[in-house]
């Protein structure tokens, strides 16, 4: 079997063209993608080359980790049947390119356990599951606290903001540096780091990515407060120890979304509680692949840029 998909060949050099996919087994389904999505996050910093050592990695790899798409080949035990519309978090099904995320692909092999069926009038705002999914396993669950400061306006700290607020919390406070990003909020504020004069924030997410941030955020901290790293750093993160010290702050690092974490966000998005679509800016058809990835990695203005498979 072949397909199209994205292909990452060596950082700054990918391209849309075809590779080979593996047979699928008894326990797989086949889904044809009609949607997937970028993230500048983990993504662009393969796009770069900055990525530090993580698990699967290597070059040439088939990027993406929100597609979705149809169902076209499922086997009675699957539990799955062809026709069937479902979220895929990637795959690793490729012949000669690594998968480590593996979404970006006209054509996807998975364990039906990876699939999750999802209402096919979301369209292309199905792709954003993932992210939504993310936001809501950082900030839910035993011990955890809704964000009463955010940092960052880009998509992940929208979608923080927007889970607050229908989780029925206070209306948190949002910081943002770039002025295109400042706009777009609806029932929370939106504010530069300067122009904010609270000091006493308990629970502090950033969604900023940013390395150089805990010593100004441990500084905005109430004490036994707590930091949640929702981003994806790069580099080793830095703190001076006495600030943090004093006011017995706590730092949480937010890995990825569970099951249990989709399944909540997918009834929210399907019962019209929480809106993806006015997330997604640009879109692309995924033959122009190349200059999507980098209109989505370099233009502020860009917050979620969706391939369309449907042409390819």
């Amino acid at each position: 079997m072949q397909t199209r998909a994205v292909i990452l060949n060596e950082p700054g050099d990918i391209r849309v063209g075809s590779v080979g996919i593996t047979d699928p087994g008894a326990d797989d389904i086949v889904v044809k993608v009609c949607h997937s999505g970028i993230s500048t996050g983990t993504e662009k910093l393969f796009w770069t080359g900055e990525m530090p050592p993580f698990p699967g990695m290597g070059y040439p790899l088939i990027p993406g980790y929100e597609s979705f798409g149809e169902v076209v080949s499922a086997k009675p035990e699957t539990g799955f049947q062809v026709g069937e519309t479902v979220f895929v978090p990637g795959a690793d099904c490729y012949d000669g390119a690594y998968g480590l995320f593996g979404g970006a692909s006209q054509t996807i092999v998975t364990p039906a356990s990876r699939a999750m069926r999802i209402d096919a009038g979301l369209g292309s705002s199905g792709a954003l599951l993932a992210l939504a999914a993310t936001a809501w396993h950082a900030m839910t669950g035993p011990g955890k606290e809704l964000p009463e400061l955010i940092v960052g306006h880009g998509v992940l700290g929208r979608l923080l903001a927007r889970l607050t607020v229908m989780s029925g919390g206070p209306a948190p406070t949002v910081w943002e540096v770039d002025p295109l990003r400042m706009s777009g909020a609806d029932g929370y504020e939106v504010l530069t780091s300067e122009t904010d004069e609270r000091r006493d924030y308990r629970s502090i997410y950033d969604a900023s990515g940013r390395t150089d941030i805990l010593n100004q955020l441990i500084g905005r901290m109430a004490k036994g407060g707590e930091i949640v790293l929702a981003g994806f750093y790069k580099d080793p993160l830095h703190f001076a120890f006495p600030p943090a010290f004093m006011k017995e702050t706590r730092i949480r690092v937010a890995a990825e979304w569970q099951r249990e974490d989709m399944s909540a966000i997918r009834l929210s998005v399907e019962n019209g509680v929480l809106r993806l679509d006015d997330l997604i800016t640009h879109t692309a058809r995924a033959e122009d692949a190349a200059k999507a990835y980098e209109t989505a990695f370099t233009d502020p203005s860009c917050l979620k840029m969706i391939l369309n498979w449907g042409t390819a």
